[in-house]
């Protein structure tokens, strides 16, 4: 017995031999072609035939995973149409002089690389998305170069190189008990595909992946990424014995919907949820979240056939209103460094974008975006209870200059007679030293602050988190950190305003206490983190120990403390 580890991207214990999926035939050698024309030929017959296949995992998708998850392959259906993404395929074509399968190769991987490396998470995981539109093309390009997963396998845990969306709409859920990847990511659409569907899911196990062994036995956990190869008698009795606990344990969150998040002494919390995507909604309301405290809007604006018009953005927020009947929306304007090299918008090459012109300073520098996503903002306001939030800030200036031109976008739609809800809370997200040690100044300017504490942690440690070389010095729980957020709470609390965690440590269970002793009024996690977040929040006394539970949370290890305090 042995045991490998990976990323845990999908929770829940599997145990089944193992079936591993033969890695992908690749294009890399460029083959030439002598004529252009019956490549194009054959790249244009290609599309139907993979709109047509793709228009079938749609009808399937929302069979097996319902309608909003199903609208993943509505975004590659659009991509396929897509002219601009076609017209670079051609391009390679006819100025290179190769063949169609090399021509979307190049393309792919062009795009591949550039989703990959985004600085939002959630955006660099849309990288498997360009992989499964570019691997259905070339399926049917030569259907030597694709290979589907084995449906004659029989029940068990399947290993591949990188899971695409299709293939988790395609496998048979009856037989497949968990999921293993070499590369991969816990935010790509199958791994939340995985999750809905509540399939155990490990990525990332890079080299440990040449070591399985087919037809061996072995245990997934899904919660800590490990993977267990050929386990003796007592690690299978140990994992039957957690996977029996954790179906008792789902079925006790379920009857959490609908309880408050309040200690066992009466402090209430909110608990929020973060979405990437308007699609994304349906999570929030099946896992019964106070609301929404993180709407990112860059979907809107990446891939050309995205609708960044007022008009396609007011639909989107409108729909995501409705659907929250009532409960409040924290829209957060568009945090994105430089121009996107996707559709109209193009990236520089940087070294280290979270470093460059992102978030407000993109939007500030382009004000005519920047009034357009406004003006859809509170044209949709009058559908629900929206707040408007600004990412990145580092001064008063501004936010001073995002108030007024929303004031200008509000003025132009009351002079159309355009209808927009009287109250709108403005919010300022504090991701950076500059704005801990402003936050004094800066809640005088908004309703509510948001401590984004993945930038927060990136910008106070000096740790590059896309870097792997420094990656182990990416430490949320760092007493460094922890001092900033004590100091922004505080300064919230002082201006008498509302204070969120937003951020992978809002759903940081070690963190909990430290937030709730500080006082924190809201904590927006992930859809699938909310009812567990809302049980242990019920489980917890704070007492009168708040004050100890802070200084030990803030206290550097082995620190000397002033036996006089």
């Amino acid at each position: 017995m042995r045991s490998i580890r990976g990323v845990a991207a999908s929770k829940g214990i599997a145990i089944g031999k193992l079936c591993i999926r033969q890695p992908y035939a690749q294009t890399e050698h460029l083959l030439s072609s002598e004529d252009a024309q019956v490549e194009i030929q054959r790249l244009d017959a290609a599309r139907i035939a993979a709109e047509q296949n793709i228009r079938q995992l749609y009808r399937q998708a929302f069979q097996k995973f319902g309608a909003e998850d199903s609208l993943i392959f509505k975004s590659h259906i659009l991509l396929l149409e897509d002219h601009d993404f076609f017209e670079d395929i051609q391009k390679h074509i006819l100025q290179d002089h190769v063949t169609a399968e090399s021509a979307v190769y190049m393309t792919a991987q062009h795009f591949y690389q550039l989703f990959s490396k985004m600085e939002d998470e959630y955006m660099r995981a849309r990288d498997t998305d360009i992989l499964d539109i570019s691997r259905h093309l070339l399926r049917y390009l030569n259907l030597e170069n694709v290979e589907p997963l084995d449906e004659s396998i029989g029940k068990g845990i399947i290993a591949v190189e990188e899971l695409l969306p299709s293939e988790v709409v395609t496998v048979n859920r009856k037989k497949v008990l968990a999921f293993l990847s070499q590369n991969g990511s816990c935010y790509s659409h199958a791994a939340i595909l995985l999750r809905n569907a509540g399939i155990p899911f490990v990525v990332g196990l890079k080299e440990s992946f040449k070591g399985l062994v087919q037809a061996e036995n072995v245990i997934v956990d899904g919660f800590t990424g490990d993977v267990v190869l050929s386990p003796d008698v007592m690690a299978l009795r140990e994992y039957s014995d957690r996977q029996y606990q954790y179906f008792l344990h789902l079925r006790a969150l379920r009857e959490l919907r609908g309880c408050p998040s309040v200690t066992k002494d009466g402090y209430r919390i909110d608990v929020h949820a973060n979405i990437g995507h308007a699609e994304d909604v349906q999570q929030v309301l099946d896992n019964d979240a106070d609301g929404i405290g993180l709407l990112r809007t860059e979907f809107l604006y990446l891939g050309s056939n995205m609708d960044c018009s007022e008009e396609g953005q007011f639909r989107a927020y409108k729909m995501v209103l409705e659907k929250m009947h009532g409960k409040r929306v924290v829209i957060r304007t568009l945090d994105i460094s430089e121009e996107p090299e996707i559709g109209q918008w193009r990236y520089s090459d940087r070294i280290n974008p979270a470093m460059g012109c992102r978030a407000i300073r993109f939007s500030l520098r382009r004000p005519g975006l920047f009034m357009t996503q406004l003006r859809a903002i509170l044209r949709a306001s009058a559908y629900g209870r929206v707040a408007i939030m600004f990412p990145i800030i580092t001064s008063e200036q501004e936010i001073v200059r995002a108030k007024t031109l929303l004031q200008q976008a509000q003025k132009e739609l009351s002079d159309q007679g355009i209808e927009v809800a009287d109250r709108i809370e403005i919010g300022a997200m504090v991701e950076t030293p500059a704005a801990v040690l402003l936050s004094d100044k800066l809640a005088s300017h908004v309703d509510f602050l948001s401590i984004g504490t993945n930038d927060l942690t990136q910008y106070t440690l000096a740790v590059d988190r896309m870097n792997p070389s420094v990656t182990a010095l990416y430490n949320p729980r760092h007493p460094a950190v922890l001092r900033m957020i004590d100091i922004a709470v505080k300064n919230a609390k002082k201006h008498g305003i509302r204070i969120e965690i937003c951020g992978e440590s809002a759903a940081d269970s070690a963190l909990l206490c430290f937030y709730l002793a500080l006082g924190v009024d809201e904590l927006s996690v992930a859809p699938s983190s909310v009812l567990e977040i809302r049980r242990m929040i019920r489980q917890i006394t704070l007492g009168e120990n708040k004050e100890h539970i802070i200084r030990q949370f803030c206290r550097e290890p082995g620190e000397i403390t002033d036996k006089r305090a």
